[in-house]
């Protein structure tokens, strides 16, 4: 009943974040490299938790 409300997972919420953050990194390497790399970062840590949640 409480997952009623809960329309995505939490891992599917972070696979679509995860895939958001590859996304905006590679477009911005053909601009500014320097945020490129912050967000394939963030993204790296996101890729972190979803393997934490999935094993």
């Amino acid at each position: 009943m409480f997952g009623l409300f809960n329309r995505f997972s939490k891992v599917s919420m972070l696979e679509k974040k995860y895939a958001k953050l590859m996304k905006d990194s590679h477009r911005l390497s053909t601009i500014n490299r320097a945020q490129s790399d912050l967000k394939f970062a963030e993204a790296q840590s996101i890729l972190d938790q979803l393997d934490k949640i999935k094993t």
